[in-house]
């Protein structure tokens, strides 16, 4: 699990490698950003559901 770190601010949407996680930063409305740490199967299942929320659009 990802330390608890405050953070300040807004930042741009990002995906980064930290230590043995791969870590989400996505901004959310009303200030800061919300950030989850996955594995590479959870990044592989977030990427099939995008393709597929794409696709049916």
């Amino acid at each position: 699990m990802a330390a608890m770190k405050p953070r300040t601010g807004d930042g741009p949407m990002e995906i980064v490698k930290e230590g043995r996680g791969i870590v989400f930063r996505l901004p959310i409305d009303g200030g800061g950003r919300l950030v989850v740490e996955l594995n590479q199967d959870e990044v592989d299942q977030l990427g099939t559901v995008i393709e597929g929320f794409q696709a049916s659009r």
